[in-house]
């Protein structure tokens, strides 16, 4: 069983790993800003949800491994 220490180490790191997250998609968004300046909030969240499904690099998701159809045929 995990201790109370590991546990705490474990949130800490998942806070940060969703800090970061947050940090690049609102980079990103400023990104998208700054090459789409007459784009309306409404235009610039459906370039940036665009963007979190399509990323260039990561069209099949960030897993290693063989792309599988989800759900999973039983």
């Amino acid at each position: 069983m995990s201790s109370s220490r590991e546990l705490e180490e474990a949130a800490a790191r998942l806070k940060i790993t969703l800090e970061l997250s947050e940090l690049g998609v609102g980079m990103t968004r400023e990104r998208l800003r700054r090459e789409h300046p007459h784009a309306s909030k409404t235009e610039l969240d459906a370039l940036l949800a665009r963007w979190l499904r399509e990323r260039p690099g990561a069209e099949e998701g960030d897993g290693v491994g063989k792309p599988v159809t989800w759900p999973r045929a039983r």
